[in-house]
């Protein structure tokens, strides 16, 4: 088993409230669908570029079999409400040697409190550490939440707009 597969870490919000950021688990289907059920059809548009409310069960055993080697994915993790919760989510899947793309999501009650910037610092983290030396994206160009977290990742990356989306490219070494 990797070291991605038991990854946590804690983090601080803007707010002052505690996260944590640990490697996604099978035993997080419940949660990881109650999520998905707290996301304003906007924010899934967003993430998955359609009208997306529903998952099939193998689109759900796709996101929630990862093997934290070509397929590396974290949760965020706190309290909401007197109980656990997943609030947000990130991930990487090796496109080709080198190269990954990236993805996040963040539960709508929980945007604009810093929990992308925390996510994305720890998957590069992870993505170094697996010797990857760039992540890729395709955003919308309307996304400027997720466009201003690769923008103030601190490393050095290109966009192009084309066919509706911003392709970004980001370097690791």
């Amino acid at each position: 088993m990797s070291e991605a597969a038991k990854y946590s870490a804690f983090e601080l919000l803007r707010d002052g409230r505690r996260v944590e950021i640990r490697a996604l688990r099978p035993e997080d289907r419940t949660d990881i669908v109650a999520a998905v059920d707290h996301m304003s059809v906007k924010s899934l548009y967003r993430r998955f570029f359609g009208l997306k409310r529903h998952f099939s069960e193998r689109e759900i055993d796709f996101f929630l079999n990862v093997d934290f080697a070509n397929h590396v994915a974290l949760v965020a993790a706190m309290r909401d409400a007197g109980r656990a919760a997943i609030v947000g989510g990130g991930r990487y899947i090796v496109v080709r040697p080198g190269v990954a793309e990236v993805a996040f999501t963040v539960v709508d009650k929980f945007q604009g409190q810093g929990i992308g910037r925390v996510l994305m610092r720890h998957i590069v983290a992870l993505a170094r550490d697996a010797g990857l030396k760039e992540l890729i994206a395709e955003v919308l160009p309307e996304n400027t939440p997720m466009l201003k977290v690769f923008e103030k990742s601190g490393l050095k990356h290109r966009t192009v707009q084309g066919d509706g989306v911003v392709h970004v490219a980001l370097q690791l070494t």
